[in-house]
């Protein structure tokens, strides 16, 4: 089934998240990081930060903190056994910190397909702030819908 093009423009519901010191260290270890800064919090704050900085990467994955993270895409109508993910884009605007409370808005900005139907894209924006609304970063993501009924 197709997504519909009038999805795009859809904000789905905001998540808040509250960064904790040890999910940060957790998650920089996960990826290999190296650099103190993430992972001690007295190297951190030589560097000038007040707590542990947000990895760069880390802001895509709190986005699956809601129940069930890829609802919105089953209510189109899209099976998720047809699902790629396509591309990831971060713009950021402020390091984020342990202890923050950070505000996720995501929208779907774009709905278009490709050969002939057969390939369908979802842009996903989201708009990370804090809490008092100050910006973090701006995430982009392409998902890949295979149609097995498309045009070839």
């Amino acid at each position: 089934m197709p997504i519909p093009c009038s999805a795009a423009g859809t904000e789905l519901p905001p998540v808040t998240v509250d960064v904790e010191r040890g999910r940060l260290r957790f998650f920089a270890e996960a990826v290999g990081e190296t650099d103190p800064v993430y992972l001690d919090l007295a190297a951190a704050r030589a560097a000038g930060h007040p707590d542990l900085p947000v990895p760069p990467t880390f802001l895509f994955g709190l986005e699956l903190e809601r129940p069930d993270p890829f609802g919105y895409l089953t209510d189109l109508g899209v099976d998720l056994r047809h699902v790629l993910h396509g591309e990831q884009a971060f713009t950021y605007h402020s390091v984020a910190h342990a202890g923050d409370r950070l505000v996720l808005r995501p929208r779907i900005a774009d709905v278009y397909s490709k050969k002939g139907g057969a390939l369908q894209f979802l842009v996903k924006e989201t708009a990370v702030t804090r809490a008092d609304g100050s910006p973090v970063a701006d995430l982009t993501s392409v998902i890949v819908v295979r149609d097995p009924a498309g045009a070839r």
